[in-house]
């Protein structure tokens, strides 16, 4: 447990000064690192010290930047990753062996749905599906060789919220691994291993980099897990980037003023676009209007950075939607210091049926507006124009 504060441990907590007593951490742009002696090189490859051999296995950049989502977070330990996916997919199969079985609520980041369903079936590893307004379906769906309980809260894109407290009862109670990408909270606004969670994903590239320049993810959470993934991703190299980790702890020193920010100029968005007529519906976890909303205030500090809303007039519309739109940025990012709006029907969902985008809340006229840090009125002008 740390002594400080959120804020003071996201500036504060850093790798050992070298001789030159810099004030920020350098970077340890090596691959390897030398060994004194013969004994000391067999005592670190036998793991019986700790310490950097080489950076596919750790690296002090990577290290620091693994500590501080940890304290952040209130894990054990952790390991980085080069990118989101790489960490949702390491952890798994670190975990998985043939014939485990997966459960995982419908509404998950499109990437992730490839994997449950196109990739680990090859290895005999199979997926059950429970909708977010379903979860007293879950315990229905567990087998025998039922391993991992997977959800995202708030869910991508349509901003659905999960009960983790619910989530983490029911995997306690059945012996499961509870894991949670947490990528659209932070672990400003949201710590899932306070209400159960095993193990926390994020994808870094979002918010925790906050300005759209680098690849990476990590996960953090129980270590005797950890180890396990850390084993496995040791021998696969998935590793992060010396660079990209230092510049994601570094992102980390201002992660709380960024989302801060963001969650004010989204909940400004989210007012904005329940009143226009052009829009059926919004969803913002802390609108009173959404489905999930207390469960949302008990586990979340702020709504966060990403609004849904159903424009009126379906595929057409959305397009015709992107088309208008002049200020905020068309991109499959989001988390970024630029608002970035996308319509998943039409574009990073468009190749999944009516019914399956359906079973994900992706209705045809959902947008995804990820808030950034401009002025909020010049966003919402041109939310609005581009509504028209």
């Amino acid at each position: 447990m740390s002594e400080y504060n959120f804020e003071t441990d996201a500036i504060r907590t850093q790798v050992e000064r070298t001789q030159f007593l810099e004030h920020s951490s350098p970077l340890y742009l090596s691959s390897s690192f030398v060994f004194e002696d013969a004994e000391d090189m067999r005592a670190s490859f036998a793991e019986e010290k700790e310490r950097n051999i080489y950076s596919r296995f750790s690296n002090p950049n990577t290290s620091e930047f693994v500590e501080k989502i940890c304290k952040m977070e209130g894990a054990e330990d952790g390991y980085a990753f080069a990118t989101g996916m790489a960490a949702v997919f390491s952890t798994l199969a670190a975990l998985l062996n043939s014939g485990d079985h997966i459960i995982s609520a419908r509404s998950v980041f499109g990437s992730t749905h490839s994997l449950f369903t196109n990739y680990f079936p090859k290895w005999n590893i199979t997926t059950s599906y429970f909708n977010v307004n379903e979860v007293d379906k879950i315990e229905s769906l567990i087998t025998p060789n039922t391993k991992i309980l997977y959800a995202e809260s708030p869910t991508n894109p349509a901003v659905d919220i999960l009960d983790l407290e619910l989530l983490g009862n029911i995997a306690r109670q059945h012996n499961l691994i509870l894991v949670v990408d947490n990528c659209f909270a932070t672990p400003y606004l949201q710590q899932p291993i306070r209400f159960g969670a095993d193990l926390v994903v994020h994808s870094a590239t979002k918010l925790i980099d906050g300005q759209g320049r680098v690849l990476g993810g990590v996960t953090v959470g129980r270590a005797d897990l950890i180890k396990e993934i850390y084993l496995f991703s040791r021998n696969t190299g998935p590793a992060l980037s010396p660079f990209n980790a230092w510049l994601l702890s570094k992102s980390l020193e201002t992660l709380v003023v960024r989302v801060d920010k963001h969650c004010e100029n989204a909940y400004k968005v989210a007012e904005f676009l329940e009143n226009h007529p052009r829009v059926s519906w919004v969803k913002y976890p802390f609108l009173k209007s959404h489905p999930q909303h207390e469960v949302a205030k008990k586990q979340m500090k702020h709504g966060g950075s990403i609004v849904a809303f159903e424009i009126k007039g379906g595929i057409v519309a959305g397009r015709n939607f992107l088309n208008r739109i002049k200020l905020c940025s068309l991109s499959a990012n989001l988390g970024d210091t630029r608002t970035i709006v996308t319509h998943p029907a039409s574009t990073t969902h468009s190749k999944l049926s009516i019914e399956d985008r359906l079973e994900a809340s992706i209705t045809d006229g959902l947008v995804r507006v990820s808030v950034g840090l401009e002025n909020v009125s010049d966003v919402i002008e041109d939310l609005n124009q581009a509504l028209q």
